[in-house]
């Protein structure tokens, strides 16, 4: 970024603040979390899928009596 240019998302020298686009598809980004990240929700999504739940992981096995109970 050059020394002359405001930052992403600061009031230009008009006082009209500049858009922000999403870095992966560009549409303008309006809520603050976007703003700061860079990435609109579906983007940030797709990029960060949730963590799979640990108990669809889990195996349960029939296991047979223990002798003598």
């Amino acid at each position: 970024m050059p020394a002359g240019s405001p930052a992403p998302g600061s009031p230009a020298a008009d006082g009209v603040p500049r858009p922000v686009r999403c870095r992966m598809c560009g549409r303008v980004l309006t809520g603050t979390d976007s703003r700061r990240t860079g990435l609109g929700p579906a983007c940030d999504a797709k990029l960060h899928p949730p963590a799979p739940e640990i108990r669809t992981r889990r195996r349960t096995a029939e296991q047979d009596p223990l002798p003598g109970i």
